[in-house]
């Protein structure tokens, strides 16, 4: 908890017993995790209280969207870069196709993209899907 409780302040995010609760979860699964994921391993909690935690952790550079190949909404821990005043989760996402988890892989960088002069990029998404570890 106190690894949890010091992540949170370092974010400038007040440690309340469900930011705790969903931050643990996200650093013991190391996937991305849907609202329902969530939900389903922290029964009991309040629905908009979890959303309003998901939105700050956002807000504040803890997490980052996700969205896999059916346009399923997930979201990520963020690196340690990242805060509120910038994202850096320009990224690989890796889904597997058989258990449908999806990873962050920021050890390989993005293919550099040369778009148009009369075009300005502001955000870049690439999920690559296969096999994990674990499923192949």
């Amino acid at each position: 908890m106190a690894d949890s409780t010091q992540h949170l302040s370092s974010h400038n995010i007040r440690s309340t017993e469900t930011r705790v609760a969903v931050l643990d979860l996200f650093l013991e699964n190391k996937q991305a995790l849907s609202k329902q994921d969530i939900e389903s391993n922290l029964p009991g909690q309040d629905r908009i209280t979890l959303y309003r935690t998901l939105k700050t952790f956002e807000d504040k550079g803890l997490i980052h969207k996700v969205f896999n190949s059916s346009n399923k909404l997930k979201y990520a821990l963020c690196s340690e870069s990242c805060g509120h005043e910038e994202h850096n989760d320009q990224h690989i996402h890796f889904e597997c196709t058989v258990c449908k988890q999806t990873t962050c892989i920021e050890e390989v960088p993005l293919p550099k993209i040369e778009l148009p002069k009369d075009y300005l990029v502001q955000k870049l998404e690439l999920t690559v899907s296969g096999l994990c570890n674990n499923c192949k």
